[in-house]
């Protein structure tokens, strides 16, 4: 059984930072490719299990820096310079396999969201 939990959501002012965290555990349980999503389905950044690769969606480049720690099977999603389009439901997905990691359908577990709100 994998369990995935997600923490630091939240409401900020526009401009403002909010760093989410997410931790992925499970007996002998390794995560591979590691993503953020938000509304479910949009992809906002994915990272590779050697952390050499990352992606980022255009709307969110410079300003969201995604990172893991593979001691924990934590990954690790920093945004900077909030805006208020911005506020979603962001998931953490997990891999348990190496994948391409651009399409939340590849993804084998999902954490149950956690709310992010910018206000103008």
């Amino acid at each position: 059984q994998v369990q995935v939990s997600e923490s630091g959501g939240g409401s900020v002012q526009a401009g403002g930072s909010l760093r989410l965290s997410c931790a992925a555990s499970g007996r002998t349980f390794r995560a591979y490719n590691m993503g953020w999503f938000r509304n479910e389905r949009e992809i906002v950044a994915t990272i590779t299990w050697s952390g050499a690769n990352t992606y980022y969606v255009d709307s969110v480049k410079g300003r969201f820096t995604i990172s893991r720690d593979n001691a924990r099977n934590t990954v690790y999603l920093q945004m900077n310079s909030l805006k208020p389009e911005d506020t979603a439901v962001y998931y953490c997905a997990v891999a348990a396999r190496p994948i391409g990691g651009l399409r939340a359908r590849e993804y084998d577990y999902w954490g149950q969201g956690t709310q992010v709100t910018v206000s103008s």
